[in-house]
């Protein structure tokens, strides 16, 4: 990545340890229900859908649901995510790349950009890039469905819970940090093993509010259509939000 705002790959593995030991994330994310949230949505804007392009595929876990109902591609930065994803997701078509310069030469029925990837792109600009290749993936119709924090979280107190890893059981505890000048929300989380061996991570997200949202949406072509909370239910309560755009061109 160029952008100073923007960690590169090395320093975002070295940050998140789940970046570092990738079956540590699909184990805690394990009852996550963002892939059927996700077709929810396809369903009710874009019911004919065939294609999708995920942008921000991890580990795979979530395109390994939606390449069930639908013809998939994902892209991710991390090339350790990427790795295990070939390993332990052989049939799944998942490529290095960085979702602001990425050009896969095609574009799609459906983008989507979950688990809180956009939200990496710290900067104005970095935000601006990666909307752009949406739209370079796109033609009239498309269906663009982004997962984002559209609020920060703010706990007085750190929270505590014990975790099975791959280094064995664990004691994480987690506070948050809002720094309103940036938009960034940190995550803090300090790892104590029953080994003895602790690790610290530090996870900066940024923010973008529902308006925000909608205008780096239509600055590349794509009307918001629907903005909903975390259950698809139809109401907006934060922190993270799912938000539905349709591509009409520029």
């Amino acid at each position: 990545m160029n952008s100073p705002d923007i960690a590169g790959p090395e320093l975002l593995e070295e940050s998140n340890l789940f970046y570092r030991d990738p079956a540590l994330y699909d184990s805690v994310q394990s009852d996550s229900d963002s892939a059927d949230v996700c077709r929810a949505l396809i369903g009710r804007h874009s019911p004919d859908a065939r294609t999708l392009l995920d942008f921000g595929c991890g580990t795979g876990r979530d395109l390994e649901l939606l390449a069930k109902h639908f013809d998939c591609i994902g892209v991710d930065l991390q090339p350790g995510l990427i790795d295990y994803a070939h390993r332990t997701r052989p049939e799944l078509d998942v490529r290095l790349g960085d979702m602001r310069t990425v050009r896969l030469g095609r574009t799609a029925d459906v983008l989507v950009c979950l688990g809180n990837s956009l939200a990496y792109a710290h900067d104005n600009h970095d935000v601006r890039a990666a909307f752009q290749t949406f739209a370079a993936h796109s033609r009239p119709g498309t269906i663009l469905v982004l997962c984002s924090p559209v609020a920060p979280i703010e706990r007085p107190r750190p929270q505590s819970a014990r975790v099975e890893t791959g280094q064995g059981t664990a004691t994480v505890t987690i506070s948050y940090e809002w720094d309103l000048l940036t938009q960034i929300n940190s995550t803090h989380r300090h790892w104590t093993f029953d080994s003895g061996e602790e690790a610290h991570d530090v996870i900066r997200r940024r923010v973008l509010g529902p308006r925000e949202l909608e205008l780096h949406a239509a600055l590349v072509g794509f009307d918001v259509v629907e903005i909903t909370d975390e259950s698809a239910t139809g109401s907006l309560t934060g922190p993270g939000a799912y938000t539905v755009a349709r591509y009409r061109a520029q």
